[in-house]
């Protein structure tokens, strides 16, 4: 018997490899599903302007890339002697504006030169309501805890978000011909608006991803909000605040976002680096022993038969792990 119901993912797209490079924005999800794609040894660069929730910013912030735009002090405020950029997160915050310039720059070149590497651009939209910066009508990636009485706030129509990103998408695929564009919408609720506004917030997401993947057939579709709402629908699933989800339920819907869209060689990778990876944490009795340094060279070996199957692996922290404790 059958005791959930399961989200059907659709088998027919590309598959992702671990020879692809990625790139993910927006919200705090992706970060978490970028980390797990780093920890197994995927290419991918996450959140270039640091975490974005609504998509327009999330546009805005690629098309900068794109450009190569370059960020002056003119381009930033202050507040409570902290420099900062309303389209970026406030990681990139600085007490020295030049120095909040130039970090911002330096990711901006970085971005750039990986976007156009990019195989994958794996776009997490988190809500659609949107700040605007009464003074200059901008819509910001993140208001910095600025009173509210400088933003207007709205929430996007449908057809706005898929005529911004249908122009995003034609200059990208330009550029990429092969591009692959992964749309997921967050699966953490935005309660600010009550349970209601938030499923309004998410259905016009939903709305606009399907369109966009119905106008072009190099974009597709994972369901991690409907994992969560439907798979997942009981609060041992989600963290103390109930609206963000557990690492247990990332970790189920990582899972899913694996069958779903690795090509096998990629999950045969996974197991065995899961095992690199085990034996990496492994902390022995008496780490001057024989079978330690057995074991550790046992794992170099493993490493070296992977890069083998995957010259592209970059591997040097974890080899240098093993033969440091090899040279004790």
């Amino acid at each position: 018997m059958e005791f959930r119901t399961k989200v059907e993912i659709s088998p027919s797209r590309p598959s992702i490899r671990h020879s692809d490079k990625l790139m993910l924005w927006g919200s705090c999800f992706a970060e978490s599903i970028g980390k797990l794609l780093l920890c197994n040894k995927f290419r991918c660069d996450i959140n270039p302007f640091g975490v974005l929730y609504n998509p327009l910013s999330i546009a805005e912030a690629v098309r900068q890339i794109m450009n190569g735009k370059r960020y002056t002090t003119d381009d930033l405020l202050s507040a409570g002697n902290v420099w900062f950029s309303l389209m970026h997160h406030s990681t990139f915050d600085s007490a020295d504006p030049e120095r909040c310039a130039e970090s911002i720059n330096c990711r901006i070149k970085e971005g750039k030169d990986n976007l156009e590497q990019t195989d994958w651009l794996l776009f997490t939209w988190g809500t659609a309501r949107v700040y605007t910066w009464k003074e200059t009508g901008q819509i910001v990636g993140n208001c910095h805890k600025l009173p509210e009485r400088m933003f207007a706030r709205r929430l996007l129509e449908t057809d706005e978000i898929v005529n911004e990103y249908a122009r995003l998408l034609d200059e990208l695929h330009g550029k990429r011909p092969d591009l692959q564009v992964m749309f997921t919408v967050s699966p953490i609720r935005h309660a600010r608006d009550g349970m209601h506004g938030n499923q309004l917030s998410k259905a016009t997401l939903l709305l606009a991803i399907d369109k966009l993947c119905q106008r072009f057939p190099y974009c597709h579709y994972f369901p991690s909000y409907e994992i969560m709402m439907d798979e997942l629908r009981d609060y041992r699933f989600y963290a103390d605040d109930m609206l963000h989800p557990s690492q247990l339920a990332v970790s189920y819907i990582w899972e899913r976002f694996s069958e779903a869209f690795f090509a096998d060689s990629a999950r045969l990778f996974i197991r065995e680096w899961d095992s690199i990876k085990k034996g990496l944490a492994h902390r022995p009795f008496n780490p001057e022993s024989e079978n330690y340094r057995t074991f550790l060279s046992q794992i170099l070996l493993k490493i070296t038969e992977l890069k083998k199957k995957f010259p592209y692996l970059d591997t040097q922290n974890e080899e240098q792990l093993c033969q440091a404790q090899l040279k004790k």
